[in-house]
């Protein structure tokens, strides 16, 4: 019998699976799918504030999404890290006051601590000038924060499992009964069904919230849903420089062009209503031009839809809030607890970077059900590889890149980023103390080992070639076809070990 039991595998699920099982609580989580499979790893892959929101009236959203901000800072300094952004004052648009006001609240709002204060900028000069359009001479910029969004729910899910919390992936949930006490659960993976029974059930399915509550209150009706596909577009580089920008549309919305994995340029994001969750799987033409028009607006050399690389798609399952257009729906979430029996509380809305303040609130929520529940803990917890000293990353890969001479710089500064303070699991079997090449077998000149790849099957639920190289990292963005085959043949060769249930 587990006290609590989760349907949903991204950030939120995940998220709470973690807060749960470090409290005591018997937790077990069932992702249909891969963790982080769809809405937590289509994000725009940022920890921040949402500075647009201020100007919607959000400001506990905001506060809180700026406090956070710091939090995860310090709990992953490996896969989140400061980011600098660059607003270009758009003399159609808002004006140059306005903007500075925002920017003056946004730095204060939340008690910013390590993160450098906004400030004005020429844009026609330093390592701005020739980048932009020559009408664009004045500017700011302030701090946000990246992520690394399907490792953060990864993480999250590992943490939980360590703590004791049975993580179940490729296993659905395809029938929900309740009574007063409990829950009665059958669940289906590869192996057929089987059943669990739990005090609690948490629905955090991301876009099919409604689906599940469908299912387990069939007479009852469920809180309104609003669905909004947001999607990106990826490029070569564009441009020099590890700064972000974000560009103003004449509609009101903003866009980000990101730089990502070294090479690229990330571009996002629209807001498009859809009915259903598989019809935001695709970038629709029309998403494509409508990002690829807003940048070139800015940008000195345009770039065109025959410039995109990669593109993905992800539905926002967003708490109905009345508003008119997509964009103004808020982001904040709302946690909707029924327990005329067996309590089950359904999670709407929400951030990638509140993940932590929304698992700590639905426990609150539930912590009648647990009158002996602990005390909130999460907040000065670094998640798994999170434990570098003083957050110093840069110190923390020299030390890497001492302790393994033989390892190639490039692949260090990836496994150091990915895993932290874990990284030393991978590059101690890689390459053994004493010299030599890499022990076993190599992909793509050395650029994944298959010592990451058994890491990632024993410690990380991995199970396909997609899960590696699209989700727990975007290897697949660099590598050919040929070499995404040989992954593939690798898994192939050992499905017996990806398959097996880590739970």
């Amino acid at each position: 019998m587990y006290d609590i039991f989760i349907i949903g595998g991204g950030v939120n699920g995940a998220g709470i699976a973690r807060d749960a099982a470090g409290r005591g609580l018997k937790v077990g989580l069932a992702e249909r799918d891969d963790l982080g499979s769809h809405t937590s790893s289509s994000s725009t892959k940022l920890i921040h504030g949402g500075l647009r929101y201020l100007e919607q009236y959000e400001f506990r959203l905001v506060r809180e999404a700026l406090i956070e901000r710091e939090v995860l800072l310090a709990a992953a300094p490996h896969i989140i890290w400061p980011l600098r952004f660059v607003l270009p004052h758009h003399r159609g648009l808002r004006p140059a006051w306005l903007l500075q006001l925002g920017l003056f609240i946004y730095d204060h709002l939340g008690g910013r601590q390590k993160l450098p204060p906004a400030k004005r900028l020429r844009l026609d000069a330093g390592p701005y000038r020739g980048v932009l359009q020559e009408t664009f001479v004045r500017g700011f910029s302030y701090s946000d924060c990246w992520v690394e969004d399907s490792r953060l729910v990864v993480l999250n899910a590992v943490d939980a499992h360590e703590r004791g919390a049975d993580i179940f992936t490729r296993t659905e949930c395809v029938a929900l009964e309740r009574s007063p006490e409990k829950w009665r659960i059958t669940l289906k993976d590869a192996d057929g069904l089987r059943e669990v029974f739990a005090r609690v059930v948490v629905n955090a399915s991301g876009p099919w919230v409604d689906q599940i509550d469908a299912q387990a209150k069939p007479k009852t009706n469920t809180a309104a849903l609003r669905l909004v596909k947001g999607s990106h577009i990826v490029l070569r580089r564009i441009y020099e420089g590890d700064h972000a920008f974000i560009f103003q549309h004449e509609d009101g919305r903003i866009v980000f062009a990101i730089p990502y994995e070294q090479d690229f340029t990330l571009i996002g994001t629209t807001d498009v209503a859809v009915d259903s969750a598989s019809d935001g799987a695709e970038v629709s033409a029309d998403e494509e031009k409508y990002l690829c028009d807003l940048v070139s607006s800015y940008f000195a050399k345009p770039v065109t839809p025959k410039d995109i690389v990669w593109r993905y798609a992800g539905v926002r399952p967003l708490f109905d809030d009345a508003a008119g257009e997509a964009a103004k729906v808020t982001r904040d979430y709302t946690l909707v607890l029924d327990d005329d029996e067996a309590p089950i509380l359904s999670v709407y809305g929400g951030k990638i970077t509140t993940f932590r303040k929304l698992a700590e609130h639905a426990l609150e929520k539930l912590k009648p059900n647990f009158p002996r529940l602990s005390d909130a803990w999460t907040k000065t917890a670094p998640l798994p590889g999170g434990e570098i000293k003083n957050g110093d990353y840069d110190a923390f890969l020299t030390a890497l890149l001492e302790a393994y001479p033989t390892a190639p710089a490039r692949l260090v500064d990836r496994l150091a980023r990915a895993y932290g303070a874990r990284a030393p699991d991978i590059l101690s079997s890689a390459f053994p103390k004493g010299g030599g090449g890499v022990r076993g077998q190599s992909f793509v000149a050395g650029d994944i080992t298959a010592a990451e790849l058994d890491y990632l099957i024993e410690h990380e639920f991995a199970q396909t070639a997609d899960d590696v190289l699209w989700r727990r990292s975007k290897l697949g963005l660099h590598l050919t076809p040929d070499e995404r085959k040989a992954v593939d043949a690798w898994f192939a060769e050992n499905a017996a070990k990806a398959t097996e249930t880590v739970a």
